[in-house]
């Protein structure tokens, strides 16, 4: 493939992939660090662009997921190094404000597993099939279902644990699968 086709290409794939992967971004991380990881998620797709299959979305999902879990232990690194450096010199004590409360499905959500959490976020916000997580998660689109289910099922005990223990009666409506 030749340069000018290759760009041709790549800025035909680019507004969608950006445009998603921005969204899938941001509702997992802050905004500097979604811009980072677009930015190198897109480098990628460039690089790799002969690589790059025809359904091309849930490949760049993959790309930016693995971009994301590169950041974060970075981000890991970073914060376990101002841990030793603040043991060895403190800074001054500040007062913490009120914590922020989270509902009931973000508490649900914190329970869970990464992996669980993710697989349902890929199904939820990027309205992607089984199959299509199966290529974000690199496992089998057989796994992914079974994956899927599983953590609705996860989330829907921490729903309703989370409801017992505020206090909510449980609805006599029959439960939907």
């Amino acid at each position: 493939m030749n340069v000018d086709s290759r760009r041709a290409r790549f800025e035909t794939l680019a507004p969608a992939v950006i445009d998603a992967v921005r969204r899938y971004l941001a509702r997992r991380t802050d905004p500097a660090t979604a811009d980072d990881v677009l930015s190198e998620t897109l480098l990628i797709c460039w690089r790799r662009l002969d690589e790059m299959p025809e359904e091309h979305l849930p490949w760049a999902y993959g790309v930016a997921r693995n971009c994301l879990a590169n950041a974060e232990r970075g981000h890991r690194r970073q914060f376990r190094l101002l841990t030793r450096i603040s043991r060895l010199d403190p800074p001054p004590q500040v007062a913490d404000g009120p914590a922020p409360e989270d509902g009931d499905l973000a508490q649900a959500m914190k329970e869970l597993t990464v992996k669980d959490a993710e697989i349902l976020r890929l199904w939820a916000w990027e309205d992607l099939p089984p199959a299509q997580i199966a290529v974000v998660m690199g496992i089998t689109a057989n796994a992914a279902s079974i994956r899927l289910h599983r953590a609705k099922e996860k989330l829907r005990d921490a729903l309703r644990k989370n409801d017992d223990l505020a206090g909510h009666e449980e609805s006599t409506e029959r439960r939907r699968s």
